[in-house]
């Protein structure tokens, strides 16, 4: 065996042992530990309450409880739980903040690894070898010291810009459509994601960071001045990271609101393109939709974990300064007891130089209190609220606006179900009432339909009925409800306010 090989042998090996990633993906219990995350991160987005995670993962142990593979033999579903996301905590593959889980780059990538091995499309494409291309070229141009070859190559593209323009402007120009569309669109949706990812990067980083600054406190062997220069060091040598970059460029961008609002507004053109149906899944178009929110929430965690270190440096330094207070103290009541024992009564001592600077105006005839200097308090300017009226355009409003007014028209509802009794004249349970009328509106319109049999006092019978109900993302949600049936003279004597 060459020595590379064994190197990589051993690098792997040890990352077999070490890598949280890789130690999920290969534990036996680890598909059910990474379906639980996963569902807890998409409902939730950016942190988990442990309790919901051990209830989850509990359920999902209770179901596979009679599996060989996964040796669940105590009968205690919610101990193992607890006791398996505490054991993925030591090992680093999650993070416990005050009973919440935050996910790391060590789940991320296992979450990207599983979800690429029903990833079918091939990405060596023409237009991937053109990109591949060009970058080529630029990067070869922007590494030659010459300036008269790096001139050549920027009058070649201005050529070429002036050449496609007049082309544009005479009508000749290709629109992407089918297989270039979509593949355009899962690069732009690639990207994406690895955005997140280097962000989630520097979260762990920053937690390192914090951990390693904990350790320095604790271990006395440095005083505040050290403690202070490994907080502002850390923190420059994380920046100069590639992915320290580029969430430095984003929190840059969050001061300018008109670059992120073109960015939302181009990805909603993107996701109204038809080839975008073909080209992702029904959950990644929400995850490129939602992608400028997650972003900054993303950057939120990250400044959340830096304040983490400021707010125990600073906790530090008052307490040494504490310390340094009581000093300060002793000294001043040590300068006191000497000024109690000068003779003021001699001319000479009085007027005698001293270094310090006088607290008071010598002027004999003011009381003491009113020789004494002050500085005067700056007042802030008051700034007055602006009240103008400011008018939009109701078409530049977001889509994520109009969502929020999309909820049930209960009246419209009410009047279709009593329309579907007076037709078909018979008794209705609930589940016959969803297959004639879908709900728009899952848990809002079976609640209207129970608050119509309360308000017509319907006999409730101990059983249940079962009721299955596609979601507007096509989920399947399932609802176990009292039977009860309604009636057209039920519906009738119905006088309520909706």
């Amino acid at each position: 065996m060459d020595r590379q090989t064994h190197l990589k042998t051993r690098t792997y090996l040890v990352a077999r042992h070490q890598h949280p990633a890789w130690k999920l993906l290969s534990a036996n219990r680890g598909p059910l530990v990474l379906s639980c995350l996963q569902t807890l991160l998409e409902q939730n987005r950016e942190e988990i309450l442990l309790e919901d995670a051990q209830q989850m993962l509990a359920d999902i142990l209770q179901e596979h409880a009679n599996s060989d593979d996964l040796d669940l033999t105590s009968g205690d579903p919610a101990g193992d739980a607890r006791k398996e996301l505490r054991s993925w905590i030591r090992k680093g593959l999650i993070v416990e903040r005050d009973g919440r889980l935050m996910a790391t780059d060590a789940l991320q990538k296992a979450l990207t690894f599983v979800e690429g091995l029903d990833e079918k499309i091939m990405t060596s494409t023409a237009s991937r070898l053109a990109t591949v291309q060009r970058e080529i070229e630029s990067l070869e141009t922007r590494l030659n010291p010459d300036a008269q070859s790096r001139a050549d190559h920027i009058r070649r593209k201005i050529r070429d810009l002036e050449a496609e323009l007049k082309a544009v402007e005479a009508g000749h120009f290709e629109v992407l459509k089918g297989a270039e569309a979509a593949e355009g669109i899962r690069e732009v949706y690639n990207l994406a994601t690895s955005l997140r990812a280097d962000f989630r990067r520097v979260e762990d980083s920053y937690r390192e960071a914090d951990r390693q600054l904990r350790q320095s406190i604790v271990s006395d062997q440095h005083h505040r001045g050290d403690i202070v220069d490994r907080l502002l060091d850390g923190h420059d040598t994380l920046l100069e990271t590639a992915e320290g970059k580029v969430f430095h460029n984003f929190n840059e961008q969050l001061s300018r609101s008109i670059e992120l609002e073109n960015m939302k507004h181009r990805l909603r053109t993107i996701l109204r393109h038809p080839a975008t149906q073909h080209a992702l899944s029904r959950q990644q178009q929400d995850e490129l939709r939602w992608l400028v929110i997650r972003l900054i929430q993303e950057s939120a965690a990250i400044i959340k974990a830096r304040a983490r270190s400021e707010k125990d440096v600073k906790g530090f330094l008052k307490t040494g300064l504490a310390a340094e207070n009581h000093r300060v103290g002793e000294l001043l009541n040590g300068l006191l007891n000497t000024a109690l024992s000068v003779d003021w009564s001699s001319h000479k001592v009085r007027k005698s130089e001293t270094p310090l600077p006088p607290v008071a105006v010598a002027v004999s005839g003011l009381p003491v209190m009113e020789r004494l200097r002050f500085k005067s308090a700056t007042e802030e300017q008051s700034q007055d609220l602006e009240l103008s009226e400011q008018n939009a355009n109701l078409e530049d409003v977001d889509e994520e606006f109009w969502r929020a007014f999309d909820g049930l028209d209960r009246e419209a509802l009410y009047q279709d179900t009593v329309e579907l009794l007076t037709v078909t004249d018979r008794p209705m349970s609930i589940g016959d009432i969803a297959s004639h009328l879908p709900p728009t509106h899952d848990l809002e319109s079976i609640a209207l339909w129970l608050a119509m049999a309360r308000e017509a006092e319907v006999t409730i019978s101990d059983h249940q009925e079962t009721v299955d109900i596609t979601d507007s993302n096509g989920q399947t949600l399932r609802f176990r409800l009292p039977h009860l049936t309604l009636t057209r003279n039920d519906a009738e004597s119905i006088d309520w306010e909706l």
